[in-house]
């Protein structure tokens, strides 16, 4: 009799656990269906966000307005150097090291790595871009060049034996609203080797000109680059300046026999590329400079003068690219105009 009772109270137990077990799986399941599933309606919320976000258009800076233009496609806001296009189709791969695409919030640079100069150097000008900063002086190799690229040094140009100036593309005095951006135009990536003439005399009087332009109410948009091979410095006449690393490599760095510009002003204001709907709203200049002692002469960079065309077929670029085709020919067939 005895064993029979323990028998029973065991079976009783057993199912008191059992019946336990069963309403907490009832109340897991409950809780799961009630919070834990997903509802259809925020799983095609999820779905329509998800889609929507990669065609969000930027943001014009200036207003926080849309802006609309092609050039968006490629996520190049106003006031940035390629709102009107890429004139080399120019990217960031290192497979394209004959032209490298660097941007950064000062200039955007075509690099060439064989010949260790920029192809074209791009920027956005306007008032709030001049300031009081010094002059940085800060020459050094540019560190954002791909692992194994040379990056060019300070004294790789060699002025004592070659006689050619460091020669900026984007002017140190076009960034000077603060010491951060005026040390950027000495990386070494924004410079050529220019003959003193062609860099102190007509080069640095077109870099004027164009800032006393800005100080007058406009904003441009301006591409500057070396073009061909072989110029003639204070020491003569040389195509290339030879560079010897530590483990026997041989590279040069190439002088350009020209160094070219194209600006494009504007009244400053908003809606860059909306407001060129013709050729008579804005105003171009190109130069095409010799690279060469003599080149100035009278201190004239307006002897220089060219069509944006002559440098298009030159160095086989395509400038504003992005403009209806009628306003780009327009644009681009005109010698330059003196702007009041």
């Amino acid at each position: 009799m005895g064993g029979k009772k323990k028998t029973n109270k065991k079976n009783q137990k057993s199912k008191v656990i059992y019946v336990v077990l069963v309403v907490i799986l009832l109340i897991a399941a409950g809780v799961w269906y009630l919070y834990g599933k997903p509802d259809a309606h925020e799983e095609v919320q999820t779905k329509v966000i998800e889609t929507e976000i990669p065609s969000t258009p930027l943001r014009n800076h200036k207003s926080g307005q849309e802006a609309s233009n092609p050039s968006l496609d490629e996520g190049h806001a106003e006031n940035t150097p390629l709102l009107f296009g890429n004139p080399s189709d120019s990217i960031s791969d290192t497979s394209a090291a004959k032209n490298y695409l660097m941007e950064k919030p000062q200039f955007t640079i075509s690099y060439n790595s064989e010949t260790l100069n920029p192809n074209w150097v791009a920027w956005h000008l306007c008032c709030s871009d001049l300031g009081e900063a010094d002059r940085a002086d800060t020459f050094r190799p540019d560190t954002e060049l791909p692992a194994g690229w040379y990056a060019v040094r300070k004294n790789d140009y060699k002025f004592t034996y070659y006689g050619f100036d460091r020669g900026h593309i984007c002017p140190s005095a076009d960034r000077t609203a603060n010491t951060e951006d005026n040390s950027m135009t000495f990386l070494m990536t924004n410079m050529v080797p220019q003959a003193p003439d062609n860099n102190r005399i007509v080069w640095v009087a077109l870099e004027k000109y164009e800032r006393e332009v800005v100080l007058q109410g406009k904003e441009a948009y301006i591409f500057a680059g070396p073009y061909g091979k072989g110029g003639t410095g204070d020491k003569g006449y040389f195509e290339e300046i030879p560079v010897s690393l530590k483990d026997g490599t041989e590279l040069s760095i190439i002088v350009p026999s020209h160094t070219w510009k194209i600006l494009l002003f504007l009244p400053e204001g908003e809606a860059d590329f909306e407001r060129v709907t013709s050729a008579d709203e804005v105003e171009v200049i190109a130069v095409c400079v010799p690279n060469e002692k003599g080149c100035g002469k009278n201190g004239s960079w307006q002897q220089y003068a060219c069509s944006i065309n002559y440098i298009e077929e030159i160095t086989g670029y395509d400038f504003f690219e992005l403009l209806d085709d009628e306003i780009e020919e327009a644009l681009e067939s005109r010698v330059m105009e003196t702007i009041q």
